[in-house]
């Protein structure tokens, strides 16, 4: 019997269907990420809505790994206190790591602390801590040291002060007591205020019970805290930004993961701190706007005022040599901190940044 074309073609191409292996299912790769703050928080809320998104859509490229996540955000797994030994242990895979509250740990990633009023630009001040990141081994060996892989960093909107006075000069703030979050505190002895140590979890009560009279803060955070409802009196000064730490991987958890995985999680790091970065900056006005409206028919009404350039130069430059201190007691520690100073500088400079004080020149 002979068979026909049509038929003979069918069958190879049955044979050959069949001889074609099914498309390979990816390898399912489990992490836990993990923070201590709330996703009402901007940075953290980036992780679930960016990071996490953009990790996803690399690996989806390819087709050979997924990740199956595992979030736990608002301190489900560890407070604010432990986010650096959290991710050194390996309790959670990713997680974000406060180096703002690690002064001991991790002297150079507090190098903003010591260089007020030099930008308030975060995504300058984020893309130069990144390159130093990448260009300075003794900044990466701070981290690496407890067993962290960093990913992206994360900062802070500019610092105001919020008072239950007016005020209109620099002098108006001597001898008052003024929250401060920590470290920022040392930039109230340009004005001769003391610092009251606090967080944005008892601004509001410190202030409400005359443990002070005001605060050193972000417009970001007093707008959920509602701390305008004790201190109307907003006195924009712009101290500037600061970087609070970043997103990092364990670095034990990182070893194990396929190359691949590894830069699309550096690759969303990167986006992640962008993003963060350029949000930051229209969260700041947005929540300055916000204040102003909320707290518009309380008695007294939130009043905004920009203390006068005459006067913020004069708040710049009384105040010691903050720079040199630091350079001075790291130092002596062994750091490179004066070379890393001048780098971020340098950097910021590099970025379209003009200082208001150039701590570099005067170490």
């Amino acid at each position: 019997m002979k068979t026909s074309v049509s038929g003979a073609l069918l069958a190879i191409s049955v044979t050959a269907f069949a001889a074609t292996p099914a498309a390979a299912e990816p390898e399912t790769i489990k992490l836990t990420v993990a923070a201590s703050h709330p996703v009402t928080i901007p940075w953290i809320a980036l992780i679930p809505k960016v990071f996490i998104p953009e990790v996803d859509k690399r690996l989806a490229a390819t087709g050979k790994y997924k990740i199956q996540w595992q979030q736990a955000y608002g301190g489900q797994i560890y407070k604010a206190n432990a986010t650096l030994t959290s991710v050194e242990q390996g309790i959670t895979d990713i997680g974000w790591v406060f180096s703002y509250l690690e002064a001991a740990k991790m002297p150079l990633s507090q190098v903003t602390t010591y260089t007020p009023f030099s930008t308030d630009n975060v995504p300058a001040m984020l893309n130069t801590m990144t390159e130093l990141m990448d260009t300075v081994p003794a900044f990466r060996k701070e981290w690496e040291k407890y067993n962290i892989v960093f990913l992206g960093a994360t900062g802070s909107d500019t610092y105001d002060v919020f008072t239950k006075f007016p005020v209109k000069k620099i002098e108006d703030l001597k001898g008052k007591k003024i929250s401060s979050p920590g470290a920022p505190g040392i930039w109230l002895r340009g004005v001769g205020a003391t610092p009251v140590d606090g967080a944005l979890t008892t601004f509001y009560t410190d202030i409400q019970t005359g443990v002070s009279e005001g605060v050193l803060s972000l417009a970001t955070g007093v707008l959920p805290t509602k701390l305008y409802e004790v201190a109307p009196y907003v006195t924009r000064v712009n101290l500037g930004v600061v970087f609070s730490g970043g997103l990092a991987i364990n670095q034990d958890r990182w070893a194990g993961l396929p190359k691949e995985v590894q830069t699309a999680l550096k690759e969303a790091g990167a986006v992640y701190s962008k993003t963060h970065g350029e949000d930051l900056m229209e969260r700041h006005e947005s929540a300055m706007k916000a204040i102003v409206e909320a707290g518009k028919t309380q008695n007294p009404p939130v009043t905004i005022y920009e203390l006068p350039p005459e006067e913020r130069r004069k708040w710049i430059d009384q105040l010691p040599n903050l720079a040199a201190e630091w350079v001075k007691a790291n130092e002596a520690k062994g750091l490179p901190a004066r070379k890393f100073l001048e780098a971020y500088m340098a950097g910021l400079r590099k970025q379209g940044q003009t200082p208001a004080r150039e701590w570099d020149k005067n170490l």
